[in-house]
Formats: C-alpha cells, structure tokens, sequence
C-alpha cells in the first residue's frame, strides 16, 4: 500500500512539473465533479423538485443561470490557488483579521450542525431500502464510515469514488426525466425569464442554492491535489469546472422536469425537507412500479453519500488551512493538510459530536446561528473573490476580466438578497 501511495505522490508531482498534455484533457476531469457532487445534496433536490411541482417548467431559466454563476465562483477560487500558489484562507488572511473571526466561528457551528443533518439525509434511503436498523442507527453508521474513507484515503480514490456516485445520481436521475416524458414545448418557454405570481424566493433559491455551498470554496484545493499548481493548468481546471457545473446544470434541469411532470400536472405536494424525496419514491412506485421506486432510492443515497464524503474532505481541509494559517501564521500551498492533527480533529467534529443532535434535535439557539452564519457565507465568498481577483496579490494577466467581474457581481447581489431574506425568515 505504501508503494502504491508513493506511486501516487510521485505520479503527481510529475504532473505538475510538466506542462498540461494538449490533447486528452478530458481525461484529467476530476475535481470540478467532486465539487458539482458535494454541492447539490438532497436538500437541494427537494427544493427543485417543489419548484417543478408548484410552477412547472416556468423557472427552467433559473436552473441555467444558477450552474453559470456557480462556474463563475468555483472558476475564481481555483483561479486564485493557480495564480498565486497559495489558497483561499492566504488571500482571506491578506484582507484582514475580521475574516478568521467570522470564517472560524462560522466553520465550527456549521460543521456540528451539518454532520447532523447530512448523516440523517443519508439514513433516509437506506433506512427505506433495509429497515432492519433504525433511522439513527444508519446515520450514525453513515457518518462513521465516511469519516473513515476520507481519512485512510488519497485524493485519487476519492475522486474515483466520487465519479462513481455522481455517475449513478446522473443516470438514474436523467433516466426518471425522461420515462416521465417531459413536454419539450413546455421546456423551451421555460427558458425565457419570467417570475410567476409567488416564486421570487424560489427563483432566487433555484438560481443561488443547488450546488452553492461552502465546498465552493474548497475546489482549488482538490485542483491542487490533482497535481495542477501554477498558472499552466488554467485552461485545465476552467475545462473540468465547466464540464462539471454543465452536469450539474442537466442534473437539476431533470429534477425540475420530474417535479413538473409528476408532481405538478397531478397537483401533489412533497414534504419540506429532505423526507420530500421519500414522498417522490411512493409516487414514483405508483405510476412505475417498485423496481424504479427502489433505484431512485439508490440515487437517492448516491446524492447523500457523495455530499457527506465532499464535506468530510474539502472543509476538513479548509479547517486544516485555517488552523495552518491564522492560528500557526504558516502560509504555503495546500500540500499535506490531510495529514495534520486539525484535519483529523475536523473530521472528528463532523461526525462524532453531531451524533448527539440525531438523538434530541438541533436547539433553537443553535438553529439561529447556523442559519445566520451560513446566510452570510456566500456573499463573503463572491465579495472577497471580487476584492482579491481584482488586487495586486493575483498576478496581471490572470485578475478578472469584464465577464468575469460581471457573473461574480451578480452572484454578489443574487446572494446578498438571499442572504437578507434568510435573515428577515430568522428574525420573523
């Protein structure tokens, strides 16, 4: 095993010391999918699902212009790890000192509150696939064997696994689309922008929150695990992102096409929450039987499965570099996070103390505060993304241009609205 490991390290660092092949480039995607498959998690799903069921093919636009801010924000983390050869928490560090209080109380609270919560979304499946376990008993065995992938695995088996699980969420997913028959007429006037009576937070939501969450930020550092670390990789790595988020982006479109087909033309309502795709699978065993019904479940637990092992990897890393960084006063590319105590202990907090919330339910208090810290955390990402790709710290010829400057602005302002929202939905 060691020599394969090296092997590995080796094969790497070559990689990256010689120049991008310029031909087979689509053979090195890889990180673009591990984020696109962290990002779009079963809530996600749900949430795409009720705006097909409640407006049909109307916000079809939305879930294209969400994949191509998405694009835009993951293209920039990365392009400030190749640029620089530093990371995201370096360039955070440069802007000031406010950045580590809110990024460290912001990752602790989330990461004991989403531990709970993507181990209870991963259970939902299996516990409907095998009930011989309880639902806690699954999430707490979902958790734990997570946290052990992650920790006794390199990055090109994680990757590989994580190909497999966004593999299996797109067939079984596209597939369902297109057994429901979807109305191609329907579907093209979806792609002309209009907002129905009652849908401008789920217009907003569509476009902002499938596939945005903090994971965003941890692409360039799985561009760096890949081996691609100066500036020679960038077409690279703008390849595999636009590859990824156009996945991503076919991904929700066939979500919203399942929810306009069967859930609105027949006025049926989902549960809030991640057990609303429990409800798709008794509608889907209704009308296609049990076979279908089952395999959707497995997609299901590929789409769970593949956020918690992204989680438990790239914002262990975040973690890692921000202990590295502002506690240490260490700065340096991201090579060997995964092996630092404050990675171990991250993957620990993810999983371990969480456990407690399956059993008593997450407290108001704790409530509040997740939610207003990670209300804020993607307006932080677009705003110091403009800041930092826009100074002197990122070489001339790779600061953002006009196009980009312009999808980063309106993710800014897209997130900013949402963020007031979810404070207003806190307060109220």
């Amino acid at each position: 095993m060691a020599d394969v490991n090296t092997s590995c390290n080796v094969s790497a660092e070559r990689q990256d010391l010689s120049a991008p092949p310029s031909r087979g480039q689509w053979k090195l995607i890889g990180p673009g999918i591990v984020a696109a498959a962290t990002g779009v998690g079963a809530g996600d799903l749900v949430a795409t699902l009720i705006a097909g069921s409640r407006f049909g093919y109307a916000l079809l636009w939305a879930a294209v212009i969400g994949c191509i801010v998405k694009i835009a924000l993951a293209e920039g983390s990365a392009r400030y790890h190749l640029a620089t050869g530093s990371t995201m928490l370096d360039g955070w560090r440069s802007l000031g000192r406010w950045t580590s209080w809110y990024f460290g109380l912001y990752i602790i609270v989330w990461g004991f509150v989403y531990g709970a919560t993507a181990m209870s979304a991963t259970a939902l499946p299996l516990a409907a696939l095998f009930p011989i376990l309880p639902l806690w008993a699954w999430a707490m065995i979902s958790g734990l064997a997570c946290a052990a992938f992650v920790a006794f695995n390199r990055y090109e088996m994680f990757e590989n696994v994580m190909k497999v699980l966004i593999g299996i969420m797109f067939v079984i997913v596209v597939g369902v689309a297109i057994m429901v028959v979807p109305n191609l007429g329907a579907a093209v006037t979806g792609l002309i922008p209009t907002i129905p009576e009652g849908s401008a937070i789920y217009t907003l939501g569509l476009i902002g929150g499938v596939g945005g969450t903090i994971t965003m930020a941890s692409y360039g550092y799985w561009v760096n695990a890949k081996g691609w670390r100066t500036p020679a990789w960038m077409g690279v790595m703008r390849l595999d992102n636009r590859v990824a988020y156009i996945v991503t982006g076919i991904f929700v479109i066939a979500m919203l096409i399942i929810g306009a087909e069967m859930l609105y033309t027949a006025q049926i309502a989902l549960s809030t929450g991640d057990r609303g795709l429990l409800d798709l699978d008794r509608v889907l065993e209704e009308r296609f039987g049990p076979f279908v019904s089952k395999l959707f479940l497995v997609g299901f637990f590929a789409t769970s499965v593949s956020s918690i092992l992204g989680v438990w990897n790239g914002v262990s890393l975040l973690f890692a570099d921000f202990v590295r960084n502002h506690i240490h006063g260490e700065t340096g590319t991201r090579e060997g996070l995964e092996k630092t105590p404050a990675f171990r202990f991250y993957l620990f907090w993810l999983t371990i103390p969480p456990m407690v919330l399956l059993y008593f339910g997450r407290p108001f208090l704790l409530v509040i505060i997740y939610g207003a810290l990670g209300a804020f955390f993607m307006p932080f990402l677009a705003l110091t993304l403009i800041w930092l790709l826009n100074s002197s710290r990122v070489p001339k010829e790779w600061r953002s241009g006009w196009l980009s400057n312009g999808l980063l602005g309106i993710a800014a302002l897209l997130f900013i609205v949402l963020c007031i929202n979810e404070v207003i939905g806190l307060v109220a």
